[in-house]
């Protein structure tokens, strides 16, 4: 649908030429709240907007409540965005993907939550994280045995990184990948595994000796003997997690992603994984937002619409001048990093602003519209409880703090005791 690279639109300009009109009769109000980010967008990339947003209202909008309190995966949802072209948009062409770019993707993301929050995971998944890190960094072999179902929509891949013992402090992971024949045993554990508990394969970070220059990764398929999946369990937000268990696990090599010294390239991609992570929390953060506005426009207290009222007004206004701020720090690092990884700083920087202002802004959504925002019947309180989710997930708002203070002052600062 959406052609076999994001700005190669010529062939389908006769069709794309009547979306405006078509879209702002039969939505105002979402396509009036999608220009207000129009931050500077081409051509091509507004027309790709509207043919994503048009897609969703068509596929996605009906359902869209059930579908955020529902469990497990979207499946169902991942294999038609793989036929309309959404899955990949960040994958080079030659590796089976789109061939577009971070902001491409992040364009979905915002467009696809605009109408469906909960749908705009499979993009994450689709375009972010593991699959990004797979297709850069993955042998051709690996890239034509697992990229194409992941493409299709037919499996789902997640990253193992958070262990019982290492969170934010990641490089004291435990897991160890041991030689053996032609491969390794693998043993330890991973837990707080996004699409963990149904995931296909595990893109695990592991040990392949001491120190930092040690970590490298091995992609782990369910179902090998001694992985197991431990009782699942279920996150703030409804998001369920298990604890993974390799249990002498053989891993041959043709599994290997990136052995010794792998880390920072694996950081490098985790970056492109955080925003996503950041768009995800603006995008749920204005959707709230826009539920909210309407209902200010349309709910009447004191004989007065809400929006008639200076503190509500006062509200919206902080909540825009946020939603905007936080939009050009997430453009600018996707922009910045054009066909490649983005810029560690300007990540960081985007991901704790991003991750504050959506919890921020959905939180004052709930509250302008009161019961209503706070039950289940409306999408806003389920916002809420994602956002502040992503405050934590990959990489909290005070690590990346940390990470933004060693830019200021082009110095590291490390939180680790000194040593004796």
């Amino acid at each position: 649908m959406f052609g076999t690279r994001c700005y190669n639109f010529q062939h389908l300009m006769p069709f794309y030429k009547t979306i405006d009109v078509t879209l702002h009769q039969d939505y105002p109000d979402i396509i009036n709240g999608l220009y207000s980010m129009n931050l500077a967008l081409s051509d091509e990339q507004s027309i790709f907007r509207d043919s994503v947003l048009k897609f969703s209202q068509q596929h996605l909008r009906e359902g869209a409540l059930e579908r955020a309190h529902s469990q497990g995966y979207p499946a169902d949802i991942a294999r038609l965005m793989a036929q309309n072209g959404l899955m990949g948009l960040t994958i080079p062409a030659e590796a089976g993907g789109m061939g577009g770019t971070l902001m491409d993707a992040i364009i979905a993301i915002e467009t696809v939550a605009s109408v469906c929050p909960r749908s705009a995971d499979v993009i994450q998944s689709g375009n972010f994280g593991a699959i990004r890190v797979l297709a850069e960094y993955g042998t051709p072999a690996q890239r034509e045995r697992f990229l194409a179902k992941l493409l299709n929509g037919d499996a789902v891949i997640s990253v193992g990184m958070t262990e019982p013992d290492a969170g934010s402090a990641v490089t004291e992971l435990r897991t160890t990948a041991t030689p053996e024949g032609n491969g390794y045993r693998i043993n330890g554990s991973k837990i707080f595994t996004t699409h963990g508990p149904f995931a296909d394969i595990i893109l695990a970070y592991v040990r392949f000796g001491p120190g930092t220059d040690g970590i490298g990764s091995v992609l782990i398929e369910r179902g090998t003997p001694g992985f197991n999946v431990g009782n699942g369990s279920k996150f703030m937000s409804g998001e369920e997690w298990a604890t993974l268990v390799f249990d002498d696990v053989y891993v041959p090599e043709e599994n290997v992603v990136l052995k010794n010294g792998g880390f920072k390239k694996q950081i490098a991609g985790f970056n492109v994984e955080r925003l996503g992570n950041s768009a995800r929390s603006l995008a749920l953060g204005r959707y709230a937002y826009e539920e909210a506005r309407q209902w200010a426009m349309s709910r009447r207290q004191f004989g007065h619409l809400l929006c008639e009222f200076q503190g509500v007004q006062w509200k919206f206004a902080d909540m825009r001048m946020k939603l905007d701020a936080a939009q050009l720090l997430l453009y600018r690092a996707a922009v910045n990093a054009g066909d490649g990884f983005p810029r560690a700083d300007e990540t960081a920087i985007a991901k704790a602003y991003c991750n504050m202002i959506g919890h921020e802004v959905a939180g004052e959504a709930m509250q302008v519209m009161g019961g209503m925002g706070y039950s289940s019947e409306s999408l806003v309180e389920y916002c809420y409880r994602r956002t502040k989710g992503w405050m934590i997930a990959g990489g909290s708002v005070e690590i990346l703090k940390n990470r933004i203070a060693e830019s200021v002052f082009e110095r590291p600062f490390s939180q680790r005791k000194a040593r004796a």
